[in-house]
């Protein structure tokens, strides 16, 4: 049994574009390049430079093992350095970078190209890496970061990023999986005004990796560390006899693999998802204009950590494919005051942004006032990743940031698609905006909404988000567990690719997703996805951000409650609970009536602005916190445990 789903917006929102056209338009010719996807692609993969061109556009003689483009030849970091380093970008700005202590540093194509090529050179001469071999990188947002990326790529030497938020066991468990030969840290990285001791942190993980043959470091806050002798490097010591030197790139075939990133499943360990080179690069080739319309004269800002797959993608393969100046910033976006963001965007005069829903409902929580400091005004395109936005939080950033005019798109995607699959497509044709959807699939992706079975729901029924269709950027595998690759993405409905999202098609044919399937609170038998109580919460106007769980309840079997940032200028109050609850109960039914709303100060959330609800749970029924080296701040978990007490104090008394 399931809640009727009810659009939470009517709304039609239309920028001012020239390539805008309805929905019954875009659908027809979508159907177009998804009849013939692989010829559709084949057409996107050519824009591209191949050192030879592929035989086949695609293998699919041992699905759902897909490779694209055999047969080709090419070089991710000739695509995004020396391409732009042999035309007219040779001093045009590729890295506008700046610190969270206020350091800036800019790098130009030139610098890049110089700086990849001396890397290329280190890695192979002095650390002997191979075509084939794996390295590990946990550094901070720094410009290092995207050169070692791109270094490693040339030399065609797989690596795995790892997110400079992670504990010394969770970087050891990746090292070991990836079997890396070297590990790239840094003395320490900014967070907060706070040093982190990333260096400290390394050294307990290679203690328990022994294919780490070398670590290097690079001086980020002028920490004093530990070296170890004959393993240990500081980098500016590696690179400082290395004049300026080119390296020929490795001729990658397209479906080699160019990086392994981890992504955590809800149970079992991390899975390294295998990304290839030519399908991938293609991919991103396709959405970096589509989605983001990147021109020449652009400034790009892509907010999150090249720690995920977002900072992969479209911070440092997609906008440099497209020779795009980008800005890429180390430290918290609310930090040192809530406007820093706002500043940034001011200061370089961001054109396009890409950023998440849980920033812009912080954000929110600040007032209009701090964004009011600064001229957005050179924002023509912005875009949201990492969850689904809700429409009041679309709204407010439409609003101050948009200036109720541009473009704003939800994309949908994840670590797995290596690109956005949904979106809105200011750069292609843009059909109205509906606060809170994420607009249709890409050209050459078929998604769909389907039931238990696998079969098409109807337009405005929710189901299971699947792709159809195989697409270029797909993994090749999970890294030493095909078998678990072909389980969870493959198995639950047999030649459609699984997301692990509940969804909504609805009578436009705009997709909603609704969050993780495994997400859910289960009501007197009734399904309640934690995204769409959340989004009830926001709607009201005192609520900034919200975090909704399921408890265990004798009669109902699971019962919500609610956890929530109030907006500046309010103040906690029964009265304000009550409307907060029958805001739910009238946006979403009675059913979905949270029995207990608790308001704290912070949510626990990782450094990329995902909540943790799995910590919120954990406190709430009194069980083993786990894992929070990703936290952002300790101190929200003390607010949900404190919050509680209080209630439960509160209760005794009455």
């Amino acid at each position: 049994m399931s809640v009727t789903w009810a659009l939470p917006f009517e709304t039609k929102i239309k920028p001012k574009l020239n390539n805008l056209v309805d929905e019954e338009t875009y659908e027809k010719i979508h159907e177009t390049t998804v009849k013939d996807y692989v010829r559709f692609w084949e057409g996107v993969a050519s824009q591209l430079y191949w050192y030879k061109k592929w035989d086949k556009a695609i293998d699919d003689s041992n699905p759902p093992f897909y490779k694209w483009f055999v047969g080709g030849e090419l070089n991710a970091s000739y695509l995004t350095v020396d391409r732009h380093y042999n035309s007219w970008k040779r001093n045009k700005v590729a890295i506008i970078w700046e610190g969270e202590d206020g350091t800036t540093k800019e790098l130009s194509y030139a610098d890049l190209y110089f700086e990849v090529n001396r890397v290329a050179y280190m890695l192979r001469e002095k650390m002997k890496l191979r075509k084939g071999d794996a390295i590990a990188i946990y550094l901070p947002m720094i410009p290092e970061l995207p050169i070692f990326m791109l270094a490693a790529a040339r030399l065609g030497v797989v690596f795995t990023v790892i997110f400079s938020g992670f504990s010394s066991d969770a970087l050891a468990s990746r090292i070991n999986d990836s079997e890396a030969k070297v590990v790239i840290t840094a003395d320490g990285g900014y967070r907060r005004g706070k040093i982190i001791d990333l260096k400290g942190i390394t050294d307990k993980a290679v203690e328990k990796s022994p294919t780490v043959k070398n670590v290097i470091v690079v001086r980020r806050t002028g920490s004093q560390v530990n070296m170890k002798e004959g393993r240990d490097y500081y980098f500016d010591d590696l690179i400082r006899d290395i004049p300026q030197t080119y390296v020929e790139p490795e001729r990658m075939k397209s479906e080699d693999p160019l990086y392994i990133l981890y992504t955590s499943g809800t149970t079992g360990k991390p899975k390294g998802i295998v990304h290839d080179t030519g399908g991938y690069l293609t991919l991103l080739h396709g959405t970096m204009n589509w989605v983001f319309d990147i021109r020449d004269e652009d400034v790009y800002w892509c907010t999150a950590d090249i720690g995920w797959v977002t900072g992969h993608s479209y911070i440092v393969f997609g906008p440099l494919l497209e020779g795009a100046t980008e800005v890429m910033y180390e430290g918290a976006l609310d930090y040192p005051q809530p406007d820093r963001w706002a500043s940034i965007i001011e200061k370089y005069k961001v054109s396009v942004l890409y950023t998440s829903p849980t920033a812009i409902r912080s954000f929110m929580k600040y007032g209009e006032e701090w964004v009011k400091k600064h001229d957005t005004s050179s924002v023509r395109v912005m875009h949201s990743v990492g969850e689904p936005i809700n429409p009041e939080a679309f709204e407010w950033f439409y609003k101050n940031v948009g200036n109720g005019e541009i473009p704003f798109g939800s994309t949908w995607w994840m670590t797995e698609t290596g690109g956005i699959m949904i979106s809105n497509l200011p750069g292609y044709l843009m059909i109205p905006m509906k606060p809170g959807s994420n607009g249709m699939p890409i050209p050459g992706v078929e998604a769909d909404v389907v039931d238990d079975n696998g079969n098409e729901k109807a337009r405005g029924e929710r189901g299971y988000l699947v792709l159809k269709n195989p697409w270029p950027g797909m993994p090749l595998t999970i890294y030493k567990d095909p078998q678990r690759y072909v389980q969870v993405y493959w198995s639950k409905f047999p030649g459609m690719f699984y997301a692990g999202d509940y969804a909504v098609k609805d009578e436009d044919g705009y997709f909603w997703i609704l969050g993780r399937a495994d997400e859910v609170i289960k009501v007197s038998g009734h399904r309640l996805g934690t995204y769409e109580l959340e989004s009830a919460l926001i709607e009201h106007p005192a609520v900034a951000e919200a975090a909704v769980i399921g408890v265990s309840d004798p009669v109902k079997g699971e019962v919500p409650i609610a956890f929530v940032i109030l907006r500046q200028g309010n103040s906690p109050s029964e009265e304000l609970k009550k409307e907060i609850i029958n805001t739910v109960r009238e946006k979403v039914g009675p059913i979905a009536s949270v029995n207990e709303v608790y308001f704290v100060g912070k949510l626990p959330k990782t450094r990329s602005g995902k909540i943790m609800r799995r910590v919120i749970r954990a406190v709430a029924t009194n069980s083993e916190v786990g894992d929070v080296s990703t936290l952002e701040d300790e101190a929200s978990v003390e607010e949900i445990r404190e919050a509680l007490e209080e209630f439960s104090k509160e209760f005794k008394k009455s």
